[in-house]
């Protein structure tokens, strides 16, 4: 099998989350290579590294970057190793990373690390690949599941939602460090789980579908595996069971074991269950809501947390698993409202989100969606969020 060149182009032209219905009975699986969490963890980076060599570019969020790259250096000083760093601090666009490839084979690294957050390295990934060379991922934050998946999310230089970049690599070595992920704010942590909460539902309206997931996505997806649909069905029993008490674990700045196992669900349970089952209905609402200028001022797992209110409204589930869905969302600090993601509910907006949400991943729910659809979803969710809020239940 060929490797496959990501798509470049207009947003249509980018690979989309979904290639059809599945036209044979094989099943395949992706994951990164390695995956390691646990307090103190990054002072063990050069560790990892040194599987691949001694030569290390790394991608640094610029929230992080004095900091982390002053570590950074200390550390390969320790283990014989050397490190140059870039900053990340502006969008996930084709530019961007074109412009850091450049300097990259300049450099000539054997190994690419990402420290940051999701579009740090989406960066460091589309580095990676357009450098042949190996990616070792440290998530600063446990906001997203883009740690553990291979692909990256590109954007135009506005925040405007373009496409997916897919790889048929995954990520060598994921670096979780409790530490660093307790010490962010904890609005991080409740966005990650926002993300993870759609794993399963979308999971699901794949497996209705029949429509391939995400393994070797240029040449067309596989089955779902027993193992991967095990573990989109855990993600979300992680994060119903763990979620407020990890979130009250980050409010006063301690580790447990409910904290681990939401990190835990945020980037790898929920990274692997979207890439061996696929995304849908969640995922188009939230691409969709990128298209307002209100979008920036949420994180992709709070507008995934309304995507998902909305695929299942959508999908007329049950009222009351519907109802629990709300009720956690509301207990953590997760949008249940238009309002809660600082969008007027009018028309125009409502509109505007469904119209961009097409070209996501529709396509993947077991009927066929329209525009007009997706309004209603969205302005049935909307007002079941306000009802919640009124009444403290949907039903």
């Amino acid at each position: 099998m060929n490797r496959g060149e990501p798509r470049k182009g207009e947003a249509g032209e980018y690979r989309r989350m979904h290639m059809g219905r599945v036209e044979s009975t094989t099943r395949g699986w992706c994951s990164a290579g390695r995956y390691i969490q646990g307090p103190g963890e990054f002072d063990n980076i050069f560790c990892y590294t040194g599987k691949f060599g001694h030569r290390v570019l790394a991608v640094v969020d610029q929230f992080f970057y004095v900091e982390m790259s002053r570590k950074l250096k200390e550390l390969a000083g320790r283990g014989g190793s050397s490190v140059e760093t870039l900053i990340f601090d502006s969008e996930v666009t084709e530019e961007l990373i074109g412009e850091y490839a450049e300097k990259a084979r300049r450099l000539e690294p054997d190994v690419i690390v990402a420290v940051g957050g999701g579009k740090t390295i989406d960066v460091a990934k589309g580095v990676a690949y357009k450098t042949k060379k190996p990616v070792i991922i440290v998530p600063t934050i446990a906001s997203t599941d883009a740690p553990a998946s291979a692909l990256s999310v590109i954007y135009e230089a506005n925040g405007k939602h373009k496409g997916e970049w897919f790889y048929d690599v995954s990520p060598a070595v994921l670096i979780v460090d409790s530490k660093i992920i307790v010490d962010a704010p904890v609005r991080f942590l409740v966005s990650g789980m926002g993300d993870a909460l759609a794993t399963l539902f979308e999971a699901e309206a794949n497996w209705n579908s029949d429509s391939p997931n995400l393994v070797y996505h240029n040449e067309g997806g596989f089955r779902a595996t027993c193992a991967g649909k095990a573990i989109a069905r855990e993600c979300l029993a992680v994060i119903m069971e763990y979620g407020i008490s990890a979130k009250i674990a980050v409010e006063n700045h301690v580790v447990n074991e409910a904290l681990e196992n939401v990190i835990e669900a945020n980037v790898l349970l929920s990274g692997i269950g979207f890439e061996n089952n696929a995304t849908a209905g969640a995922h188009s609402v939230a691409d969709g809501l990128t298209a307002l200028p209100e979008g920036a001022k949420t994180m992709h797992g709070e507008k995934v947390a309304f995507g998902t209110l909305c695929q299942l409204v959508m999908e007329n589930r049950d009222p009351e698993m519907i109802d629990g869905i709300y009720r956690f969302c509301a207990s953590v600090g997760l949008p249940i409202t238009l309002k809660d993601l600082a969008v007027e509910a009018n028309r125009q907006n409502i509109t505007a989100i469904a119209e961009n949400s097409m070209h996501s991943c529709w396509q993947n729910e077991p009927f066929k969606v329209t525009e007009e659809m997706v309004e209603t979803a969205i302005i049935m969710a909307d007002a079941l969020g306000k009802r919640f809020y009124e009444k403290g239940s949907i039903c």
